[in-house]
């Protein structure tokens, strides 16, 4: 039978949330081996199995915190010469940093950035900030996909996750050394790619995100959003860019403040269940997808609507 590499993401002790989503979106591929490479490769043996992988390879390292990207390479490019089969990854800045360097040691094709992959192996992507859906196929004795955080949601289905062990060699001379570490602060709010509420702002909202958007987002127990414009301005962390150069999600819930609706910014939130748009322009193409337009200030809207969910918590 078939069988399809999935590369764990985790930090900190725990599996990130796009682990999940990559074990469902590599099932039509064949038998999932998750792929764990770290100094304690060990320790998500239960958990990979309840999501769906029928193996879990421990690619363990004792050095793995003094060193930087190479760990995953090396692990991956040994099990695909040694059993060539696909290979799945987050679309994430390491993911696809991961997906070149393989691609040029395996001579295969990679594809990055995908919304899905079928049983031939052929992807799906969306191109020119949404305007165009493409299939395309790579090539080669292990092909490699990044896939968008967010594009497909997880179906756990449980497996064997039947362990093997696998030590990598030391770091060589031609690897990054990690001299010193500072991880990003983890904020209250759940993770954006997995929010059932995003509250995002756009360039309307200015530099007032803290004081609009936050405490609108944390009335609803959501996450935060934005848009490419408002990220480029310096109004709010690049992290929580949502479009086609940022992530993807699909909540429930999605309230737009301040957003003109481009597509580039649309594409990464369109599958959301139910859209609220609070913007002064009724003309703005994100009233389109909107099922609800709000056309008013949203400065004066969102503390209004922060007050009235608060009065109903008493």
């Amino acid at each position: 039978m078939s069988h399809v590499y999935v590369l764990v993401e985790h930090s900190a002790g725990e599996l990130a949330e796009v682990t999940g989503e990559l074990i469902t979106a590599a099932r039509p591929l064949g038998v999932v081996s998750a792929v764990v490479v770290g100094a304690q490769a060990d320790q998500f043996d239960a958990e990979l199995a309840q999501l769906g992988a029928a193996q879990v390879v421990q690619a363990s390292a004792a050095d793995y915190d003094q060193r930087l990207i190479t760990p995953e390479v090396d692990a991956l490019e040994a099990l695909a010469k040694a059993n060539p089969a696909p290979i799945l990854l987050a679309a994430t800045p390491a993911g696809n940093e991961i997906a070149g360097r393989l691609s040029a040691r395996l001579a295969s094709g990679a594809l990055v950035n995908v919304d899905s992959v079928n049983a031939e192996g052929v992807a799906t992507q969306t191109i020119f900030g949404g305007s165009y859906e493409t299939h395309t196929k790579a090539t080669g004795p292990s092909p490699i996909y990044t896939l968008r955080p967010g594009a497909v949601a997880a179906d756990p289905q449980p497996a064997e996750g039947a362990a093997a062990p696998m030590p990598l060699p030391a770091a060589t001379a031609k690897d990054a050394t990690v001299t010193a570490f500072t991880p990003a602060e983890k904020s209250a709010r759940p993770e954006l790619t997995a929010a059932k509420v995003v509250v995002a702002g756009g360039r309307g909202v200015g530099d007032e995100f803290a004081s609009v958007v936050e405490p609108l987002a944390d009335a609803l127990g959501g996450a935060v959003g934005a848009t490419r414009d408002a990220v480029d301005e310096g109004f709010y962390d690049p992290a929580h860019q949502v479009g086609q150069t940022g992530v993807t999600v699909s909540p429930d819930l999605y309230i737009g403040l301040g957003i003109s609706g481009a597509i580039q910014h649309t594409s990464g939130m369109q599958t959301a269940g139910t859209i609220i748009v609070v913007n002064q322009d009724q003309d703005e193409p994100f009233f389109q997808i909107a099922d609800l337009g709000v056309v008013g200030d949203l400065h004066e809207i969102a503390p209004a609507l922060v007050a009235e969910l608060d009065k109903r918590k008493q």
